[in-house]
This record gives C-alpha cells, structure tokens and sequence, in this order.
C-alpha cells in the first residue's frame, strides 16, 4: 500500500477553508494533517472536506487556538490523545489506519519570544511538552508509527536562514534544539525529510513580519515528518509545497483570503 501524507499549521480551518479545499483538490494527499485549527471540532468544515473525497476526520479542537486534526481518504480509527505538561490544550491527536500504521499529529508550543523560562512562561511550557513527549516515547517505545506537525523548532543549522543570527531567537535556540533531539531519540524517530534531502536550506515557515517573504526569505523548518525505524525506509518523495505560502485567494471584489505563515510538508509511504 502506498500512500502520500502531508502536515501544514493551517492557522485557522475556517478562515482558510478555501486553501485547505485547493490543496486537496491540486495536491490530493492521501492524509492531511493539519496544526493550529483555531476551531471547535464540530464547526470544521468537513462537508467541504468530504466532498473533495475525504470523508474521514479524527480531530480535537479549542475555540480561537490550538486544535490539531486529520483528514483521510482512507479509513482512520481515533486511538487517543496526550496533553503533555497537563496544559489542558489540544496539541496531539493519533489515528490509526487500517495498515496499522499509526499516525500522530503534534502541535508543539511556540514558546513565546524570551528564550528564558523565568522570564517566558510560554517558554517552560515548550520545554516542558517536549519532556512529556520524550518520556511518553521512552515508556511507550513506538512502533509502525509516523509522527507528523508544527513542532515549532528548527534543529538544524541549515534549516534556518542564519544559524549565527537565531542562536538566541525561539525556535532554534540550543536548549530547544537538545530537548528536541532527546525527544527523537526516545521514540528513535528518523527524520524522513532530512533523509529523503540530506543536505541544503529547507523552510517549511517564513514570517508575515516580512513585506516580501519570498525575496527575502528568511525562512525556518518548523514542519517535520518523521518515521520509526521498522517502516523509515518505506518513506520517500518528501517536499516542501513553496508555493502555498503565498496563496492568496478571493473571497469577493475587495476581500482576499490571506495565506497562512506555514507551507505543507509531504512524503509519501510504501507500506
């Protein structure tokens, strides 16, 4: 069975219905997961969802924030949920499909802008989920298992645009980059995207802070797939869908819907 998946921090189901339909109906992944639905579950859109050939959703959902969910071509059982450091937020959801793989969709805090958790509380709650996450990984060792979403960190030195300049900017800051690498450690997570392209500047996030993002680009690889070992070498074909950062579509003569500050991340399964 092959099947292709993709994750993307939507910001905002919604709002940006109609980017989430264009890429169903350009891309067609098998699964999509997405990341910060700023949504309750039950005012998804899934009509429009299911119309493009994806009648299948496990989701969780806040109203205004967080809320992960996962849309499938393909039969998908809801096999629970973690709120790691009990921050009472819906960041995590798994599903399984009928293969046996299953698929886990995180949404990692921010960590607000102090890199300093006496100083951040947003900060000590990032480090603290990725504890949580680790510890899970250790006492639950994973198997036949993906993990996909917004971790909101960029451990590599080219999966920033100036590894010298973010040393000390949230997202890449040494404690996040350890805490991060532990976390893969403890579930023996193999990083598909760096697999499938080893070497090079990879973004999968670029900031509306900047007028002209792709010229500038000033991007960070915020967005992962990863991959235990007994099924990491069925994954391949991974890529970043540049373009989408940049989808702006119409709603009425004046009113456009804006894009999202993340581009979808995919790589597709041999399974």
């Amino acid at each position: 069975m092959s099947f292709t998946i993709a994750t993307w921090n939507i910001n905002s189901v919604r709002l940006r219905e109609s980017l989430v339909c264009k890429l169903l109906a350009d891309e067609a992944p098998d699964v999509l997961c997405l990341q910060e639905c700023k949504s309750p579950v039950d005012k998804i859109p899934t009509e429009a969802f299911a119309a493009l050939g994806y009648p299948h959703m496990i989701a969780r959902g806040d109203k205004g924030y967080n809320g992960v969910a996962i849309l499938s071509k393909l039969p998908i059982r809801d096999v629970g949920h973690q709120d790691f450091a009990a921050l009472g937020h819906s960041r995590h959801i798994a599903g399984q499909l009928e293969n046996g793989v299953t698929i886990h969709n995180f949404y990692v805090p921010a960590g607000g802008d102090e890199p300093d958790r006496e100083k951040n509380v947003k900060f000590g709650q990032k480090l603290d989920y990725l504890t949580g996450m680790r510890d899970w990984f250790h006492g639950d060792r994973p198997e036949k298992a993906i993990l996909v979403g917004d971790l909101n960190i960029a451990p590599r030195e080219d999966d920033v645009w100036s590894h010298k300049q973010l040393l000390k900017v949230v997202s890449h800051t040494p404690i996040e980059v350890e805490h991060m690498a532990e976390t893969q450690d403890a579930g023996k997570w193999v990083d598909i995207t760096r697999q499938d392209i080893p070497e090079g500047l990879l973004y999968s996030w670029w900031s509306y802070r900047s007028k002209d993002w792709s010229a500038a680009d000033k991007g960070r690889r915020l967005d992962h797939i990863w991959a235990t070992p007994d099924i990491s070498n069925a994954g391949h074909g991974s890529r970043v869908l540049r373009d989408a950062r940049g989808w702006e579509l119409p709603i009425d003569e004046k009113k456009s819907v804006k894009p999202s500050d993340h581009a979808p991340v995919f790589a597709t399964f041999d399974i």
